[in-house]
């Protein structure tokens, strides 16, 4: 099973570095101002790709501190209804 899963992770990462040597060919992306920036297809896309990542961790923070917070409240509250079953 081991070596099923490395096989996947080496094709996966074969497979992606093909993609980037065939994606080299320089783009231009226009921002405002008359602004322009010229930078190869692949660092392009890998670029907004860590930067759509990002955002999505980011947005997900509020949600997972949230629920620690409301998991740490209902252990201290399960914590007396423990100690009385115990108890008994």
């Amino acid at each position: 099973m081991r070596a099923l899963l490395w096989g996947c992770r080496i094709f996966i990462f074969l497979f992606l570095f093909a993609f980037a040597l065939k994606n080299t060919d320089p783009v231009s992306i226009r921002f405002f101002f008359d602004t322009v920036w010229q930078a190869p297809l692949i660092i392009i896309v890998l670029g907004f790709f860590a930067g759509g990542a990002a955002l999505g961790v980011l947005s997900l923070l509020g949600t997972v501190f949230g629920l620690r917070r409301e998991v740490s409240r209902l252990k201290r509250d399960a914590k007396p209804v423990k100690q009385q079953t115990s108890a008994s």
